[in-house]
């Protein structure tokens, strides 16, 4: 029987007059109900809300556990059996004839900022330290928590959570993506990735779900990344001087909360206005002049050559220890301060919470990616989006943190970096370091990082109030109506506020584990929707099928 020619046309029905014009008003109206309840309930309602949020994640991480764990290391397996293959490797994520839009700098740089940035200026410096207070190893008793034996094991650790595992995650949401919007000219949207898989169906309600399920992923997997980023944009103004935004415990106080949501969501509104070429371009290259500027103060006035040492010797140890990090899953014997509780508790806290987060940001970053990659081969794609990103982390944990642990360890800290909250460890240390020369340097520092920590929020919530909009306008990547950009731009800023108020950072972590769960098996369904394509495209080109959709060429039916 012969092959015939790929699914080119996937019409899905979008208003055409009035306030929804140019939208998908079942995914529209539907994800804003959704979106506004949780708002709704976690403002008015927040210890009801904190109660229900809590028991639906301890039933989620004890069950699904084995599923997050898996399912990551499956997505890391299939990008790099795609690069490897032949036949997908040289294919272009666009037609044969497109280059590039962007540079690579410009690339990398909105790649970098949209897809995990702002979380360097939190995690590089408070996760190995994390790690190098408890990890598996000590837990096991293998090794000293707080001591010199444990540095390596630190790095390990940290290494995997924002490695390559998150960025296979992008990877395979972004391929999918890119290959059946710009090879097969479908909409830009999550249910065109599953056309090999349902065909036509997807433009009714079955693909009304899935971009329904995407959209409120990444407004819960984004608000996880700004719940973060608020808290230490609020550190940040009270190092500059502002006070009555931080309480004695040095958490961030209602009134911080809300001026650093009114400041961040406004300007990530008016970027997001001008559009991905403009306002976050723009952005995206300004913060990367910024953070390379930063981490060279770390490489050059930190711990140089302890951050040499934790950089190539834990990725030395990360490379080798991968597999069985990625695949081992620590069973709970319930018995509560034993080793194997102990080990699941861990695995719950840190992989299982970091692989649904990166899963419900996969859908943003995703789409971004595709967005900003047309016209690059798959090969390329996948060693731009999974190695480059991930050593860009490696280099910020191994000379950020590595300064943190050896001023503790070595320069007299004396609980300085390590006994501050999480979000304002990075001011600590750079305080400390520079507060002996000139105070007025150290000022100076804090409002640099404050001002790059701005950037990259900026960034982050700017895009994904665009892939949003291109989502629910049915893959329609044109200007969108200003009230729909200014809608989920105040709705991102709520949903934080919100899940903030009702049970800070631990709610909306609870809340975007939950939200990944859908979404997740959406993921799987893409990698096997693209395997079935391009194998698919392979047989098309040996019977001379085309395999493109030309801009002069009739769908197929």
């Amino acid at each position: 029987m012969a092959i015939e020619p790929p699914l080119t046309d996937l019409p899905i029905k979008t208003a055409d007059t009035g306030f929804y014009r140019g939208f998908s008003v079942n995914v529209t109206v539907i994800s804003k109900i959704i979106i506004s309840a949780l708002v709704v309930w976690a403002i008015f309602w927040p210890i009801q809300s904190g109660a229900v949020l809590n028991g639906m994640n301890s039933y989620i991480l004890g069950n699904f556990a084995a599923w997050y764990i898996w399912v990551v290391a499956f997505f890391v397996i299939v990008c790099l059996a795609l690069a490897i293959w032949p036949t997908a490797g040289r294919l272009k994520l666009g037609l044969d004839h497109e280059e590039p839009e962007f540079t690579n700098f410009s690339w990398f740089s909105m790649m970098f900022g949209a897809g995990i940035g702002v979380g360097m200026l939190t995690w590089a410096v408070a996760e190995p330290v994390a790690h190098f207070g408890s990890n598996p190893e000590t837990i096991k008793g293998l090794t000293t928590g707080g001591a010199a034996d444990n540095v390596r094991m630190a790095y390990k650790w940290s290494f995997l959570h924002w490695g390559f595992s998150a960025w296979a995650c992008y990877g395979i949401a972004g391929l999918s993506l890119a290959f059946f919007s710009y090879r097969r000219g479908l909409p830009l949207t999550i249910r065109s990735s599953l056309t090999p898989l349902f065909g036509k169906a997807l433009s009714g309600p079955l693909g009304h779900v899935i971009d329904i399920v995407a959209v409120v992923a990444t407004i819960l997997g984004v608000a996880q990344t700004l719940g973060f980023g608020v808290e230490q944009f609020v550190a940040g103004l009270s190092r500059i001087g502002i006070g009555g935004l931080v309480n004695a415990e040095g958490g961030a106080t209602m009134a911080g909360i809300i001026i650093a949501i009114i400041v961040i969501m406004g300007a990530s509104t008016l970027s997001a206005l001008s559009g991905v070429g403009k306002g976050i371009k723009w952005l995206s290259n300004i913060n990367m002049v910024l953070s390379i500027f930063l981490l060279s103060f770390f490489i050059i006035f930190g711990a140089t050559w302890f951050g040499a040492s934790a950089m190539f010797v834990g990725l030395w140890d990360y490379v080798l220890a991968l597999p069985g990090m990625s695949l081992n899953v620590w069973k709970s014997d319930g018995v509560e301060g034993s080793e194997a509780f102990l080990l699941a508790q861990w695995q719950g806290w840190w992989p299982v919470f970091y692989w649904a987060w990166w899963i419900a940001f996969a859908p943003f970053v995703g789409l971004f990616l595709a967005r900003i990659s047309r016209g690059r081969t798959i090969r390329e794609f996948v060693l731009g989006a999974l190695i480059v990103p991930a050593l860009m982390c490696f280099v910020w944990f191994a000379w950020a943190g590595g300064t943190a642990i050896d001023l503790e360890l070595n320069g007299g800290a004396n609980g300085v970096i390590f006994d501050a909250a999480n979000g304002d460890k990075i001011f600590a240390m750079t305080e400390f370091m520079l507060s002996p020369i000139a105070d007025a340097l150290a000022w100076a520092m804090a409002l640099l990082i404050v001002v790059l920590l701005m950037t990259f929020l900026v960034t982050s919530a700017d895009s994904a109030v665009l892939i949003v909009n291109t989502i629910n306008a049915a893959g329609d990547e044109g200007p969108k109506a200003r009230p729909h950009i200014l809608f989920w731009g105040a709705a991102l800023g709520l949903v934080v506020a919100g899940l903030l108020i009702s049970g800070g950072t631990s709610a909306i972590q609870t809340a975007m584990v939950i939200g990944a769960l859908p979404f997740s098996i959406v993921m799987v369904l893409m990698c096997f929707s693209l395997i079935k394509a391009i194998f698919n495209d392979g047989r098309r080109e040996a019977a001379g099928v085309p395999t493109l959709a030309e801009p002069s060429a009739t769908p197929a039916e």
